[in-house]
């Protein structure tokens, strides 16, 4: 078993200990033990290194170097709801709870009345108010024994967002968890945010959740992010992930999903921003009839890398599930996307669908793709299809001898490629903010450059 660099560990050990005294006596203290066994399998485990075949083409040498600043309580900042209105979708009418530093900030956000059976609050209150409800799913499904960066994120957890629908509730509105990296302090030290979100929906409930994550006030940060969501039998969910930190943000992300009967669940990743972002994605189907939908999309451009990792484990017959993944790619830039569909051996009827395409805007940007089927049943459908390629010279001579220059011309077959992804966005507030992100910034004459 590999261990982590000396060096490392006792940095972790360290700052775990500042962190335990500061954050645990009270509220959280019954997690610390839990906490503790979470720090000393990351200290068995280490950071990953390309060696690992699941990090193979991602180095996490800039998160490894970083000084290990974390704050363990809320800090005073000069955030205010007017400050934060860019990074909230024009139109969008939803709960917002707003993180700042891995912390909530009650003054920004925004509550609103909800129905019987709904509760939305920091999981730093639910740790004193709802323990009963957060004990039994915390930490009982995203694994911390096997993965690292889980493991760093189940010791450090300071806040983030605990949602619970009880059987039959609706949420009205889109819940918005918006999460804002900032320096420590004035003199910005890389810090070190650890978002943990519980998101319990209860049999036939039904609720879209939005999470968005952002940089305040330049400095680099790194975000380590998890969510755990579980579904009971019938209920539905949708899911979009955000991540549009600025160009010196390191960004770690899991999101675990657990299905019940019949369950469905729609994910929508989008990753603009971050000079390094790494998504993994785990679902399973673990009932008869349960139903999940990914899509993702990542416009990547300058030295930016983004690593998505999905896996949608059939565990159980008549499930189906369908995979879109979409990479737009210029300047020196490296997309990764490493996609898996497990069907076990009592999955009988699987419907299993994965494609993965990619748009290479110049000649020094690069995508690794690697879809995979691993089907132990017998009576399934499953197909996977990956492509890797440029713009389309033939379609781009046809639009230009319509008397459009070159430039509009490439965002346009641009904005085409990203839209059939954008288009399944069923918030048109969120769409129409993306829409209008990636029309800014295809417009450039600087978006990609040319390929040859």
């Amino acid at each position: 078993m590999r261990t982590a660099v000396a060096s490392e560990t006792e940095a972790c050990l360290r700052a775990f200990d500042l962190f335990a005294k500061a954050a645990l006596p009270g509220a959280a203290s019954w997690t610390a033990p839990l906490r503790r066994l979470a720090l000393d399998r990351f200290a068995e485990l280490g950071y990953p290194t390309p060696r690992d075949e699941a990090w193979k083409y991602t180095s996490v040498a800039p998160i490894a170097k970083l000084p290990f600043a974390v704050a363990a309580l809320p800090q005073p900042d000069a955030h205010t709801r007017s400050g934060i209105a860019p990074f909230l979708p024009t139109g969008l009418s939803a709960v917002t709870l707003v993180f700042v530093n891995g912390h909530f900030r009650e003054g920004l956000s925004t509550p609103r009345a909800l129905p019987a059976g709904c509760k939305v609050m920091s999981l730093g209150k639910a740790f004193t108010t709802e323990r009963s409800l957060v004990e039994p799913h915390l930490a009982a499904h995203a694994d911390h024994q096997s993965q690292a960066f889980t493991a760093l994120n189940t010791a450090f957890m300071t806040d983030g967002a605990f949602v619970w629908l009880e059987k039959g509730a609706i949420a009205p509105e889109p819940i918005h968890l918006l999460f804002l990296a900032a320096p420590a302090n004035g003199e910005g030290i890389p810090l070190s945010v650890h978002p943990r979100n519980l998101i319990i929906a209860g049999r036939g409930s039904q609720a879209t959740i939005i999470e968005t994550y952002a940089s305040s006030g330049g400095g680099a940060a790194f975000t380590n992010a998890v969510t755990e969501i579980v579904l009971g039998d019938g209920a539905s969910l949708e899911h979009y992930k955000i991540a549009r930190e600025d160009e010196r943000a390191l960004h770690v992300a899991r999101l675990e999903v657990y299905q019940e009967r019949e369950a469905a669940f729609t994910s929508h990743s989008v990753a603009i921003g971050g000079a390094l972002v790494r998504n993994d994605i785990n679902v399973t189907l673990a009932a008869e009839g349960a139903d999940c939908t990914l899509n993702g999309l990542y416009v990547l451009d300058g030295a930016q890398h983004a690593d998505n990792h999905t896996t949608i484990d059939h565990a159980q017959p008549h499930g189906s599930s369908r995979e879109l993944y979409k990479g737009l790619l210029g300047g020196r830039s490296r997309g990764v996307f490493d996609g898996k569909i497990i069907v076990r051996p009592d999955a009988q009827k699987t419907d299993a669908r994965q494609v993965n395409r990619n748009l290479l805007l110049s000649e020094e940007a690069l995508v690794n793709t690697k879809p995979q089927l691993e089907i132990r049943a017998n009576d399934v459908k499953c197909t996977h299809a990956a492509t890797i390629g440029q713009i389309d010279r033939e379609m781009l001579f046809y639009i230009r001898s319509r008397g459009i220059d070159e430039s509009t011309a490439r965002g346009l077959l641009m904005r085409a490629f990203v839209s059939d992804v954008l288009s399944k966005m069923r918030i048109e507030a969120v769409r129409a903010s993306l829409e209008d992100f990636m029309a800014a910034r295809l417009a450039t004459p600087c978006a990609g450059g040319s390929a040859s």
